[in-house]
């Protein structure tokens, strides 16, 4: 006889997607089951021990501004901060900070399992449950989603199911010539959601990943290595965070030399990617160090970054020689790099190729076209990093709840946030490689800046239910302090001229201003940086705020659901099947499509006119 248990919306898997996915359902009111096949790796880093940099960090400040955890759980157990590009201006800047990977996996678990209305529990899933809607019409949905089968005949029951599987459908792993079934080191696959979506419909398609060794930190010759320290004083990313103020670990930089690349030169034909093993591509921007070595064939050395996994290790993560050479190689390689001539090896690098749904087949909500109900999230859409899965994890366990309450889906605009670039990019484009989050994909980067998320988000979420009455209060008085000190600026002269005006001086920053009005030292940080750059960036983000408008005059005119791009006369039959697969909103997203032309779009605008 089965077990059967009832939830409003269940999550399936518990990375990084899956824990905002089911934090964000129930603090919306659904009753929500995590479901994991290992409790004890609830939010576990399975690659690099850090959250956010260049595009990443904007998005973590988003999913906090949000009410996500990954802010939080940075904040409470970094182990060094640093802004990355502060050469360069505020939207370009990327805060990142090193985890103690094992205290942030147990800060995610307790974060999870203090969430009112969220049940954590162990089990394996082996497939989906469905049933066929009656009376399809169009392009509507041909299934509904009822729920979801464990092992041991255990069956779970729910309007709503969010699958955030990661690297685990049919994953197989790769260290050289060897290959073990698994999506992580020490931990198992599953094929039965794979065949499940391929029943219901989906495409299928393989990616990769790869990760490189750990070393034993007692192992390595720090006096041979170039210090890298953090940030003297460290940027919170959650903004509920009032101040870091413990200590922080120093990482290492060294690089590699001719004889590494040598070396993997003469082991080429037993590399998973060069033998023929492994046929699915991995992500372009986080190239493995054979990639590197063949890729860029001029290079005598590639950057090397050591950075430690905690307090109490003395496992170190070697960023930059991701590899699924086999060991003997691994152990050669290693030691030919300065500093580590006497390094022992702890963890092995490996790749893993695993199952992907291409994310075209989902709707601006996370939705799946073929089937009512069912949401996915992370690396099942073809995505890589923690912070892009937290990010579609957060916007798809609201929609699920909000679903069954029959409200209208949460749906964030380019020109609204980085999270809104992220899944319009996946549903528009789609994906031809793991897809990575960078500043040169936001259009309106200007205007999105990690440090105003909580002003551009937070004010979203309480509308909706997904923040609390602390964070909303938050920012009621961090805006309220910068309307005062704005006023200040704007009344306090010198020299004839208002500091505001003065700050608008490339020369003049805010400790000027604080050297003529004194006054403005009690100015909270966050306070003060937010005016700084709003001040100094107001001619160009009005300019920004006239593009954003005339875009939405010219492009939000609405396609209705059930369009018939069949019906639209001379246009193109490769134009027809793109959109009709693709299913955009409005005329706006329609002109991101891949291969729609200008003369397209006036057909269609000509063809929704009359």
């Amino acid at each position: 006889m089965n077990v059967l248990y009832d939830f409003d919306v269940l999550v399936i898997g518990g990375g990084h997607a899956g824990v905002e996915a089911a934090a964000a359902a129930a603090r919306l009111g659904a009753r929500t089951g995590l479901l994991t096949a290992n409790c004890d790796t609830v939010g576990q880093m399975s690659c690099n021990p850090a959250i956010g940099g260049v595009g990443k960090g904007q998005l973590v400040r988003e999913v906090d501004a949000l009410g996500g955890l990954m802010g939080q759980a940075i904040d409470a157990t970094g182990i060094q901060y640093r802004v990355l590009n502060r050469s360069k201006g505020p939207a370009m800047h990327g805060p990142r900070a090193q985890a103690d990977k094992r205290l942030y996996q147990l800060e995610i678990k307790h974060l999870v399992e203090s969430t009112p209305n969220l049940v954590l529990r162990q089990e394996t899933v082996e497939g989906l449950r469905f049933e066929p809607v009656a009376d399809v019409g169009g392009n509507s949905p041909r299934f509904r989603i009822t729920g979801v089968l464990a092992r041991g005949g255990v069956e779970y029951r729910a309007a709503a199911v969010v699958l955030t599987t990661g690297t685990f459908l049919q994953a197989v792993m790769h260290t050289g010539e060897a290959q073990t079934a698994g999506g992580r080191a020490g931990e198992g696959t599953t094929a039965g959601v794979s065949r499940s979506l391929s029943e219901l419909g989906f495409r299928l398609d393989r990616f990769k990943t790869g990760t490189p060794c750990r070393l034993h930190g007692a192992t390595i010759n720090y006096a041979e290595l170039q210090e890298q320290p953090g940030d003297e004083t460290p940027q919170p990313f959650s903004f509920l965070t009032d101040g870091i103020d413990r200590s922080q670990r120093v990482c290492w930089i060294t690089r590699t030399t001719p004889a590494v690349h040598d070396l993997i030169r003469a082991n080429l034909q037993r590399a998973p990617m060069y033998s023929g093993q492994i046929d699915s591509r991995g992500p372009r921007y986080c190239p493995s160090i054979e990639d590197k070595v063949v890729r860029f064939a001029d290079k005598e050395s590639h950057q090397l970054f050591l950075e430690p996994e905690g307090w109490r290790t003395h496992e170190v993560y070697v960023n930059g020689i991701s590899t699924s050479l086999p060991r003997d190689v691994q152990d050669a390689m290693v030691r030919l790099v300065p500093g580590l001539e006497q390094a022992e090896i702890m963890r092995y690098g490996y790749a893993v190729e695993y199952d992907y749904a291409p994310p075209d087949q989902l709707t601006a909500s996370l939705e799946s076209k073929p089937v009512a109900g069912l949401f996915l999230a992370g690396q099942i859409n073809g995505t890589t990093g923690y912070e892009e899965a937290a990010a579609q994890g957060l916007l798809a366990g609201a929609n699920a709840a909000r679903g069954l309450r029959g409200e209208q889906p949460l749906l964030l605009g380019r020109d609204e946030s980085y999270i809104g670039v992220l899944i319009d990019d996946l549903i528009t484009r789609g994906v031809d490689e793991p897809y990575r989050m960078f500043t040169s994909r936001a259009e309106h980067r200007l205007a999105l800046r990690h440090d105003n998320a909580d002003r551009r988000l937070t004010p979203i979420a309480e509308r909706l239910g997904l923040v609390d009455a602390d964070r909303a209060s938050r920012l009621a008085r961090k805006n309220a302090a910068i309307e005062a000190t704005l006023i200040r600026l704007a009344s306090h002269r010198v020299a004839g001229v208002s500091l505001a005006d003065r700050l608008k001086r490339p020369e003049v920053g805010w400790a000027d201003c604080v050297a003529a009005l004194p006054e403005l030292a009690g100015v909270a940080p966050d306070v003060a940086t937010q005016i700084e750059n709003d001040i100094r960036y107001a001619g160009y983000l009005k300019v920004e705020r006239e593009r954003i408008e005339r875009r939405r005059q010219h492009g939000e005119k609405p396609i209705p659901a059930g369009f018939d791009y069949y019906g639209v006369r001379h246009l193109r039959a490769e134009a027809r099947e793109k959109l009709e697969q693709i299913r955009p909103r409005t005329l706006d997203q329609a002109s991101r499509v891949s291969g729609i032309t200008p003369a397209d779009l006036a057909l269609l605008l000509l063809h929704l006119d009359r």
